[in-house]
């Protein structure tokens, strides 16, 4: 039988467990991921995004926490989304933002603007104390293709970015900040809104949104982008929301 001798040449994987640490999603559990250094081998990106893993630089990871599976992977169909009034009224209030699209070469307004998202929005996260250096680090750290979608207002300040993937089935939301001040913009939303669009304009099904958990307020907002489907079981399955 006639074998493809590249799968012979590839590196092996380099995998890591990380240690338990306190669940940011559910008080009293413990949180533990499994990753994989894809930088030497970058095709393999998209299968396992489409197997539940999530990028960060060179990596990808997937929760694997002892007696939980609570993190669902998260994707919404871009061609059969249709927002609703709360989603179209925020739509209407950023009307006046354009997108950009630009390289993984970010710049100081970009990492002032990042700034000012944590300190104001996550103080107390793991990324409180990154410095530029671990922000350059994060958006230019990409083996595969990738871009940052900036938004701007009619004035021409920078208010939103998002740091985005490309895949050959969609696009994958990997980070994204915005201005804390501009509160009544739900930026957060509208950044995803754009996304969808931006997806089905370019013929990519699928917008990955990361991990949801049922009941956790930080993962609340994901629920609104329907129709979704989540990872379980082994396969993309409809989500439910009686599930």
């Amino acid at each position: 039988m006639d074998q493809d001798k590249r799968l012979h040449q590839l590196p092996p994987l380099q995998m890591r467990l990380s240690m338990r640490s306190e669940c940011p999603y559910i008080d009293g559990r413990t949180e533990q991921r499994v990753a994989v250094d894809i930088s030497e081998n970058p095709a393999l990106h998209d299968e396992l995004a489409r197997a539940g893993f999530r990028r960060v630089e060179n990596w990808v990871y997937k929760p694997v926490c002892p007696g939980c599976n609570a993190c669902l992977p998260w994707r919404v169909d871009s061609h059969a989304f249709k927002p609703g009034r709360n989603l179209k009224r925020i739509a209407r209030t950023n009307m006046d933002l354009t997108r950009e699209i630009t390289s993984i070469r970010p710049n100081r307004e970009q990492y002032a603007l990042f700034q000012s998202y944590i300190r104001q929005r996550h103080s107390d996260g793991q990324m409180a104390n990154m410095g530029r250096d671990d922000f350059i680090s994060m958006v230019e750290n990409s083996p595969i293709e990738t871009f940052i979608a900036n938004y701007r207002d009619a004035d021409g300040r920078l208010v939103g970015c998002v740091l985005t993937d490309v895949q050959e089935d969609g696009l994958s939301a990997v980070y994204s900040f915005f201005d804390p001040a501009q509160e009544a913009r739900s930026l957060g939303t509208y950044m995803i809104l754009d996304l969808l669009d931006y997806s089905r304009k370019s013929g990519l099904r699928w917008l990955y949104l990361g991990y949801y958990v049922a009941g956790s307020q930080k993962m609340m907002y994901k629920a609104r982008f329907r129709p979704a489907e989540v990872f379980t079981g082994g396969s993309w399955q409809a989500y439910e929301t009686n599930r």
